[in-house]
């Protein structure tokens, strides 16, 4: 290993900018931050939500069962390079949410960092939740690419630096987030994983993810990391904010605290097209996926002909 030198976030050189929906039309938007593909955090959208307490949650969703992932604490202290699952790839566990609660309450949830990543809202009381479902329109933002999904677990929790496709909208509903974003000028200097890993992991490895740990980075073996420095933007994202992060921008979501925070994410169609179609970022994510087939087809065609088969479908299909 090369050495290494702990950068953190204090080489920051700048905000996201803060906008509130007030003084922001669908136009402006368009505008200023759609069309250009530039990051901003909108307040007063989720004004009128109440906090997404525990008990809240438990009220809602209860006995429902949801797909979850087991990431484990001592990731966070391995070399990524050695990594044979990132993501959704890691391992998954189904159980109730009111299951999961128990689990966040005695800590057990934080002791194996398990968390509900990307988990459907769909055909749950929560997807009719007024102030999210208003969130696209007072945007201008007409074409969804998924339904709401949910994003909760125990403060530490890290993402990883990785990239989306499509445009998002990460709204924070109990609890705070830091960001840490980088532009997809950037891709290169942040040594994404290789797409041909699909191959031989499907998608339990994911080329849209970085081989860089933000906290700990290995200089000797990423010397262009410290370009990318020089183009890092923070931001920490409060309850009842909302932040629009374009589709190839790098980004490592980190909840903040040690208990439980919790927010909800829509993926959007890139618009305009052309900002779509001359990505590299977005064609490079759709050659890794392109080169996962193989191997989904043959975890497919096992799953099916295999005991427990709905369940293993269903955790399958959460890595999609």
């Amino acid at each position: 290993m090369g050495s290494r030198v702990n950068l953190g976030l204090n080489s920051m050189v700048d905000s996201i900018s803060r906008v509130d929906i007030l003084s922001l039309t669908p136009e402006k938007f368009a505008e200023c931050y759609q069309k250009t593909g530039t990051p901003v955090v909108i307040t007063g959208l989720l004004e009128n939500e109440r906090e997404w307490t525990l008990d809240y949650l438990c009220e809602k969703l209860g006995d429902r069962e949801f797909v979850f992932r087991n990431y484990g604490r001592q990731r966070y202290n391995q070399d990524k390079r050695q990594w044979t699952t990132i993501g959704s790839g890691v391992a998954l566990q189904t159980m109730s949410f009111k299951d999961y609660a128990e689990m966040l309450r005695n800590r057990k949830a934080h002791e194996s960092d398990i968390y509900m990543g990307k988990c459907s809202l769909k055909n749950t009381p929560l997807a009719d939740t007024p102030s999210l479902n208003s969130v696209g329109e007072k945007l201008g933002l007409t074409q969804s690419a998924t339904h709401f999904n949910m994003y909760m677990g125990p403060g530490g929790h890290r993402s990883g630096l990785h990239y989306d496709s499509v445009d998002g909208t990460l709204m924070q509903l109990h609890g705070a987030k830091k960001v840490v974003l980088f532009p997809p000028s950037q891709t290169y200097n942040l040594y994404p994983f290789p797409v041909y890993l699909h191959l031989r992991h499907g998608l339990k490895m994911r080329s849209w993810f970085s081989q860089v740990s933000l906290e700990n980075p290995d200089l000797a073996s990423f010397p262009k990391f410290k370009e990318a420095l020089q183009h890092q933007y923070k931001v920490i994202l409060n309850q009842g904010e909302t932040l629009y992060i374009p589709s190839g921008w790098w980004h490592e979501v980190m909840a903040l605290g040690d208990e439980m925070v919790c927010s909800v994410n829509r993926f959007w169609r890139v618009y305009p097209t052309s900002r779509a179609i001359f990505s590299w970022t977005r064609w490079r994510a759709s050659l890794g996926m392109i080169c996962a087939v193989p191997y989904m087809v043959l975890t497919l065609a096992i799953a099916l002909f295999s005991s427990g088969r709905t369940q293993k479908l269903r955790k399958i299909l959460h890595r999609v």
